[in-house]
């Protein structure tokens, strides 16, 4: 399956963007991280904000030429989880 993947990426890579082999991309893209911030309120709850880490410049040319986006950051959550656990404590 990896040999699969690896192969119809370079075909894919060859026809938009000269020159970077499939193993590279790969890297390029694990470089994007996803992380949660979490930002305690006033009331006890906790907002969490999922983000992922902007790409960097050559991966974001990559992703324009290949008219791909990132999907949109997800929405802030908030919890009382820890109000709750805190009360019972």
């Amino acid at each position: 399956m990896n040999l699969c993947l690896h192969a119809t990426l370079a075909r894919q890579l060859r026809a938009h963007v000269p020159g970077p082999i499939p193993r590279s991309m790969l890297e390029k893209f694990a470089a994007v991280q996803m992380i949660d911030v979490e930002i305690p309120t006033a009331d006890a709850r906790t907002l969490t904000l999922t983000r992922y880490t902007e790409p960097e410049p050559d991966l974001k040319l990559l992703l324009e030429r290949r008219q791909l986006e990132l999907p949109a950051q997800p929405p802030p959550k908030i919890t009382a989880a820890q109000a709750e656990s805190a009360k019972s404590g």
